[in-house]
C-alpha cells in the first residue's frame, strides 16, 4: 500500500484518508514486540518460527501481535506448508521507523 506525501493531501487530504485508519496504524506500531517484528520484515519477508524467537514470546502472543499488525494493514501473511511467512504490506512504515531510530540515536547522543 503506498500513501501519498502529507504534503501533497493537506489536512483534509488526511480526514479523507481516515484519520481513524491512521491512528489504527500508529497504535499497531506502538508495542515494542510489534515494532521489533515490523524491523524485521523491512528486511523482508519472514517466518513466524523466526520473528517468535527474535522477540521471544510465546506462539500464541506473537499470533496475537501480528494479528494486530495485519488489522492494521501493516503485513500481510501467507502460508507454506505447516509454517506461516509474513511480510510488510504498508511500504511507508520502514523509512518511518528507520526515521524514529535516526533521531532517537541522535537524542540518546546530545
Amino acid at each position: 500500500m503506498q500513501i501519498e506525501p502529507m504534503e501533497d493531501m493537506g489536512a483534509a487530504g488526511l480526514a479523507d484518508a481516515g484519520i481513524e485508519g491512521c491512528a489504527e496504524v500508529f497504535k499497531a506500531l506502538g508495542h515494542g514486540a510489534r515494532l521489533k517484528m515490523v524491523c524485521m520484515l523491512v528486511e523482508g519477508e519472514q517466518c513466524v518460527c523466526k520473528l517468535q524467537e527474535a522477540v521471544g514470546l510465546d506462539m500464541s502472543t506473537v499470533s496475537r501481535h501480528l494479528s494486530v499488525l495485519k488489522r492494521a494493514g501493516v503485513v500481510s501473511s501467507r502460508r507454506q506448508g505447516n509454517w506461516q511467512y509474513y511480510s510488510l504490506d504498508l511500504d511507508c512504515v520502514g523509512g518511518f521507523v528507520a526515521c524514529l531510530a535516526q533521531r532517537m540515536a541522535k537524542r540518546r547522543g546530545a
